[in-house]
């Protein structure tokens, strides 16, 4: 491998671990859209509501269950 080519590959390489300046942060919950049982969060009807679809695990309080819709995946 040339020099030029060796210095590239070590530029990309340390791009790719370079973390962006200001990340967006998470979106916040609120304590309506979850309770604990023991050490699992179990996320409410109100969480899956503002997420918008179901993810096809079994949640307990999918709504989306009740209207046949879980196995519909985000678009």
């Amino acid at each position: 491998m040339s020099e030029a080519s060796n210095a590239l590959f070590h530029e990309r390489i340390q791009s790719m671990n370079d973390k962006p300046a200001n990340p967006a942060p998470p979106p916040a919950l609120s304590h309506e859209d979850y309770y604990y049982e023991g050490p699992y969060m179990v996320f409410t009807a109100a969480y899956h509501l503002k997420r918008g679809y179901c993810c096809g695990s079994g949640c307990r309080h999918c709504p989306y269950r009740a209207e046949k819709k879980c196995e519909q995946s985000p678009e």
